[in-house]
């Protein structure tokens, strides 16, 4: 599942001077992904949806399958830069191994497609997208739908969360420029 604009219409926005971030909600069974583009105070969707693998399939064919895609996504929509949510589970171990090595290949997807990547905690998120770090998943979607202007709020959930997480990434990355100072200036 996926809504995207026309590759075509991609070159455009980066001839234009728009940033693209990748961002991702990692998972095994359910990658979600978005391209955010952003140009001065304008954030556009440029693509957004999820990358499946079946329950059945064995963990090394579904890590395969997962950095294939998103090596696809990449050479497609080529972003100049990435943010993954980072790995947060409380009570299952053997969920939040399967999902780290999930995790792992995506980075090596993100790394080998030459991209810096970013990571956010899930509170970071929310925080940055909402202006509430403890927001509900709900509250989430519909400010992405808002400030990426859209009709309807990205689905599955996996989507919507990781283009709260481009999001999240291009409103931090120009506040930490902004903070960022040469310890070594003015000694």
């Amino acid at each position: 599942m996926e809504s995207s604009i026309d590759v075509a219409g991609v070159s455009g926005l980066v001839s234009a001077g728009a940033r693209l971030t990748l961002g991702i909600d990692p998972g095994t069974a359910i990658v979600g992904y978005s391209v955010v583009a952003s140009r001065g105070n304008t954030l556009s969707m440029v693509v957004c949806g999820v990358i499946t693998t079946p329950a059945g399939m064995p963990l090394a064919q579904r890590l395969q399958q997962i950095y294939q895609r998103l090596g696809e996504i990449i050479a497609t929509y080529q972003p100049t830069d990435a943010a993954m949510e980072e790995l947060f589970f409380a009570k299952n171990a053997r969920t939040a191994l399967t999902v780290g090595h999930a995790r792992g290949v995506i980075m090596l997807a993100l790394a080998n497609g030459g991209l810096s990547i970013a990571e956010y905690t899930p509170r970071q998120v929310k925080q940055a997208v909402t202006g509430y770090g403890n927001a509900d998943k709900t509250q989430v979607g519909e400010m992405v739908r808002i400030l990426l202007n859209l009709r309807a709020v990205p689905r599955p959930d996996d989507a919507a969360d990781a283009a709260a997480v481009a999001i999240c990434h291009l409103n931090t990355v120009p506040l930490l420029r902004e903070r960022s100072v040469n310890p070594w200036e003015g000694r």
